[in-house]
């Protein structure tokens, strides 16, 4: 690597408020760009961090779950997922989604990744977990939720990832990181 000055070449002049309700907040920063010159920077402040689960199955199938998404305008097929407040653990947050979104528990929840998503205009952190010890029960899905709960055998998740009908960031991860756990490393 070399030896790039990693210190902060951004400076923010003002910062205004421009939006929020009881999921994001979104501000406006007037700036002082790396080249030195005014600019803008339009900010969206996460309040809940994200979680996203892989359930995994004995014989290596996994589930999956379909929903609307109202953003895109599209179906999309993901792991499950959701929001995690600031007073539960990005674990307890894990478990609980997998058993609202697919009425399953496990007995084992393994860290498979954590990262930023959309990091250029956002602050969203993800925590994402592969379940294992998988046994069924029934649903709670929330309201804004109108879901369509799919056990996927491995081959045809992993088609789905590379053909690009599953699009979303954290499932995406989450299947390149069981691709590579199944590849040995």
């Amino acid at each position: 690597m070399n030896d790039v000055n990693r210190e902060n070449p951004w400076r923010a002049v003002a910062t205004r408020p421009v939006y929020e309700n009881p999921w994001i907040r979104v501000r406006h920063d007037d700036v002082i760009q790396p080249d030195g010159l005014p600019g803008i920077y339009g900010v969206v402040e996460f309040k809940n961090r994200a979680v996203g689960v892989l359930p995994v199955e004995d014989d290596g199938a996994v589930w999956l779950v379909g929903q609307h998404r109202y953003p895109l305008n599209m179906y999309s097929w993901e792991i499950p997922e959701g929001g995690c407040p600031a007073d539960e653990s990005p674990e307890d947050a894990a478990r609980r989604e997998l058993r609202e979104e697919t009425g399953l528990t496990c007995e084992r929840l393994e860290l498979v990744a954590r990262c930023h998503l959309s990091n250029s205009v956002s602050d969203e952190e993800a925590f994402i977990y592969r379940a294992v010890g998988l046994t069924r029960g029934a649903s709670e899905p929330e309201g804004s939720e109108r879901l369509e709960v799919r056990r996927v055998e491995w081959s045809e998740a992993w088609r789905m990832v590379r053909e690009g009908e599953i699009t979303d960031a954290m499932s995406v991860v989450a299947l390149l990181h069981e691709a590579v756990r199944r590849l040995g490393g």
